[in-house]
């Protein structure tokens, strides 16, 4: 089990930064007024304003951002205010022993899955997959994206089944693990790399925007030969949003690259999980423990905090 880190209080101060690109301004104003509704104070950090090409900043702004998020005692959680690109860039020169013995809450979601991999893997924290500030503040955002903050203020266990959205079998079974993943383009970017994914015995979460099937085809056959569907316990599938044929315009549905890969997987697949690139992004913990039953089609986390 990994490191779940203490639970926000009202008068918090939280850290925000932006590991990879800009943040849509108007937006992030919005989220900042929804966290200080929560009675948290936010602290912005460099990053959030600087911009160098498509990056927020430098690498050396945007980490330099990170560890003072980590170090600072009166920062009780680190919330990413945008995705995009440039996570990777910084993931070799952050310093997980100090996440490792200053551990906090790390939120985010899309190019932040290169660090929520680092970060659990190397510092043995629990993070949470979930919308960025950028995210957050549109103006079709999902009232459930916004009540699942109220998850870093008291532990509770999270419990999504066929009441949230519709869900799909694709391979039948039950099994309990931990859940690890996110973004099946960054997760594949990972492969070779020293934050490579570790998915044995682990229920894989993978969602992804603007990749047509032959490209998500490709990414799974990748997760295929790398041997990760092989050593996985099962398979979350979330939200694959913009899979509309560009470049190969004679493609399957996404849905029938999923089921060639995984329904006869012997291990237990459910899709239609609302994790990902949409309008409701169901903000949950990476690096506990889950119930994966695809027969009775429900994943049921235990809590992120303490």
């Amino acid at each position: 089990m990994r490191t779940r880190p203490e639970r926000l209080q009202k008068g918090d101060q939280v850290g925000i930064v932006a590991p990879a690109s800009p943040p849509n301004k108007a937006r992030l104003e919005k989220s900042i007024k929804f966290l200080e509704s929560l009675g948290l104070e936010c602290v912005i950090g460099e990053s959030v304003t600087a911009k160098n090409y498509y990056l927020a900043g430098t690498d050396s702004i945007r980490l330099h951002d990170v560890h003072q998020m980590i170090q600072n005692p009166e920062i009780k959680a680190i919330i990413c205010s945008s995705g995009g690109y440039g996570s990777a860039r910084i993931a070799d020169k952050i310093d997980y022993i100090l996440l490792e013995e200053n551990p906090k809450i790390f939120w985010g979601f899309s190019d932040i899955t290169f660090l929520h991999t680092a970060m659990g893997q190397l510092s043995n924290i629990v993070t949470f997959h979930g919308p960025t500030l950028s995210a957050l503040g549109r103006e079709d955002v999902h009232e459930r994206s916004l009540l699942m903050f109220e998850q870093l203020f008291s532990p509770a266990e999270i419990v999504y089944d066929e009441k949230i959205s519709p869900l799909t079998t694709i391979s039948s079974g039950q099994v309990r693990g931990m859940i690890v993943g996110g973004n099946l383009t960054l997760i594949c970017q990972s492969l070779g790399t020293k934050f490579e994914l570790d998915v044995a015995n682990k229920v894989l979460l993978i969602e992804d925007v603007g990749q047509e099937p032959a490209h998500i085809d490709a990414m799974l056959n990748q997760l295929r030969m790398a041997r990760k569907l092989e050593q996985c316990a099962g398979v979350v599938i979330g939200s694959f949003t913009g899979t509309e044929p560009v470049e190969y315009k004679n493609s399957p549905s996404v849905e029938a690259v999923f089921e060639s890969y995984f329904k006869d997987l012997n291990k237990p697949v459910v899709s239609g999980f609302k994790f990902g690139h949409e309008d409701l992004n169901v903000g949950i913990p990476l690096g506990v423990d889950v119930i994966l039953n695809a027969d009775d089609k429900y994943l049921a986390f235990l809590p992120g905090v303490e």
